[in-house]
């Protein structure tokens, strides 16, 4: 497993959780509030920013496609391969700060708690796509299946899941926060947005 940090001032922060918890809100604050620091920050999101990542995720969100749950895991993986060849670790080797919404762990979180992938395949599909990189921090953005349902915009084929899948994704991410909390920060995502930036921002500043 290697950590990401590869200058004096790069940092990996990776945003995870489940529909509507505020992953894009969080994202684009946190970017905002660290280069106002002077930070060079690189934002990304999964699956996507690449045009590998974009055209497999129409396929991965759309409505009308129907994936077996392992193909799912591996086109998650084929977007994640990319990106971080193309962009996160370039970013890292500069000493950039780079933000991604969703990274491996939300392949854990969906395919593998929620859709019943064996877990030690998924851990191996993602040490291939990342070469062992993971996150510096993981910010686990918690809140109740209920209100991130009402929260989340136009469907797509993870939010048209019923509750009981999104109830295995959020056991799925608690229990990946509680395994490695060194790792995690789960913040309660009911919360007003800005008072979730500042926790993570707290958070941010312990590791630099």
């Amino acid at each position: 497993m290697i950590r990401a940090a590869c200058g004096i001032n790069g940092l990996f922060i990776t945003l995870e959780g489940g529909e509507g918890a505020g992953k894009s809100t969080q994202s684009k604050a946190l970017a905002a509030a660290l280069s106002g620091q002077g930070r060079e920050v690189v934002s990304t999101r999964e699956p996507g920013s690449t045009p590998l990542g974009d055209r497999l995720r129409e396929i991965l969100l759309g409505i009308d496609s129907e994936l077996d749950p392992l193909a799912e895991a591996m086109l998650f993986a084929a977007a994640r391969a990319e990106l971080v060849s193309t962009v996160i670790k370039p970013a890292l080797d500069l000493g950039d700060f780079v933000i991604c919404d969703r990274y491996s762990d939300s392949t854990v979180a969906y395919q593998g708690y929620a859709r019943g992938v064996d877990l030690m395949s998924i851990g191996q599909l993602n040490q291939i796509a990342t070469g062992g990189l993971v996150s510096d921090l993981a910010v686990l953005l918690d809140l109740p299946v209920a209100e991130g349902l009402r929260r989340s915009g136009d469907s797509d084929r993870f939010k048209s899941e019923d509750a009981a899948f999104h109830e295995r994704v959020r056991a799925g991410y608690l229990a990946l926060a509680e395994h490695d909390a060194e790792r995690w920060l789960v913040v309660d995502a009911t919360q007003p947005p800005e008072t979730v930036t500042a926790t993570i921002l707290e958070r941010v500043e312990t590791l630099l």
